[in-house]
């Protein structure tokens, strides 16, 4: 079978399982470029494994000096009657599968980690392969779901504003095309199940699930991911519902300090550059300000993707003091928010329109980032060639 892409808007309804290996062969040799620092953590559990920075936290981990031993648990469907399955199936396999080439140890825990199923095997995998305990946590989940645990239904995200509506562009990969959109504010409810989705408050209940069963080791780590970005994505970003979430990401960031400082952990929060990650391209307004970061950025020799910041955090960044800001944030925006960076991002998106920003903003890197999270855009993949669907079957994670 030859595959294509299949985009719908901003979602993708196909990938390309070779592509997939092609795209985690190439942050594996970017791990591989980076020099050893001190204290790195040996056991690490990554919740949210399979895409965007929790699969390169985990390449970063595993393919790098640290030499980790990993556990990748994540929510990803393979082939069926339905499709080919998702890009983050293949990743799961092909990290996995590189990993045992290079000696290294690792596990995939396909499941909902919200579920105490999920859990359990969580930790039966910790007692098995990290001898008990793991010395850092990372959790990067992204999702627009979680269910209540006490009543079963589920709280919902929603990216709006707060106050007042917010207008704007989103891209449609689909189309080639900047449509212009209007949000309307926030209600009280959707606020809330905001927060409750893409707050702290499951990290919390992780890390305690964690402590609880005796899973963490002497000075555990943990860390979870934010974006604050600069003044012009405030209104539907840092001000909006998933800055609130965001601030309660923060927020929790002390009660898991205050839960891990009986075996002297520490609780981060590492704050990311925008990027092309599945879940970016669903924030309206976002995207247009992607298209001119992007531009500027390269053509300042500072652009990086996922594995660049990864790779970054925890061989530059992860124990040096003097790049955290006032509140303890670790900050890999700081190349972002640059004054000359900024600037220059904005002179573009005042010039912006949906007819010339194909020409003036950096379209083909961001799309050909998107196509390249599941599998497509690569050069040295021949998309014509057919894919052998059976014997993709007897690959699992």
């Amino acid at each position: 079978m030859i595959l294509q892409p299949q985009i719908q808007g901003v979602i993708a309804r196909s990938c390309h399982p070779i592509g997939c290996k092609a795209a985690i062969e190439k942050q594996i040799y970017l791990a591989q470029q980076q020099a050893r620092t001190s204290d790195m953590p040996r056991n690490v559990l990554i919740l949210g494994a399979s895409s965007g920075f929790g699969l390169a936290s985990r390449i970063a981990l595993t393919f790098g000096p640290a030499n980790a031993s990993t556990i990748g648990v994540s929510f990803e469907r393979g082939m069926s009657d339905k499709g080919i399955g998702s890009a983050g199936w293949y990743n799961n396999i092909f990290v996995k599968d590189a990993a045992i080439k290079a000696g290294r140890t690792t596990s995939n825990i396909v499941g909902d980690a919200f579920s105490d199923q999920t859990r359990q095997m969580v930790a039966d995998t910790i007692r098995t392969q990290c001898g008990g305990k793991v010395d850092l946590v990372v959790y990067s989940l992204a999702t627009g779901i979680r269910p209540n645990p006490e009543t079963g239904e589920f709280w919902r995200s929603s990216i709006k504003p707060i106050g007042e509506a917010v207008e704007g562009y989103a891209i449609d990969f689909e189309k080639n095309r900047l449509n212009s959109v209007t949000l309307s504010p926030a209600s009280e409810q959707e606020i809330n199940d905001t927060v409750k989705v893409m707050g702290g408050e499951d990290w919390l209940s992780w890390m305690q699930f964690l402590g609880q069963n005796d899973l963490l080791a002497e000075g555990c780590r943990t860390v979870a991911y934010s974006y604050i970005g600069p003044e012009h994505t405030h209104a539907i970003y840092h001000k909006g519902t998933l800055g609130l979430a965001k601030t309660h990401l923060h927020q929790t960031r002390h009660d898991i300090d205050a839960l891990l400082s009986g075996i002297n952990g520490q609780a981060d929060i590492a704050v990311c550059k925008a990027l092309v990650t599945k879940a970016s391209v669903f924030i309206p307004g976002l995207t247009p300000y992607l298209l001119a970061l992007y531009r500027v950025m390269k053509a300042k020799g500072l652009q990086e993707g996922c594995i660049e910041q990864m790779d970054r955090l925890f061989y530059n960044k992860w124990n040096r003091q003097q790049d955290r800001d006032d509140e303890g944030l670790i900050r890999l925006d700081d190349w972002e928010l640059q004054p000359d960076v900024q600037d220059e991002v904005n002179t573009l998106l005042a010039q912006m329109t949906p007819e010339n920003f194909t020409q003036i903003a950096d379209y083909e890197g961001v799309l050909t980032d998107f196509l390249q999270l599941n599998g497509f855009g690569f050069s040295n993949v021949d998309y014509d060639q057919p894919v052998d669907i059976e014997q993709l079957k007897t690959l699992v994670p």
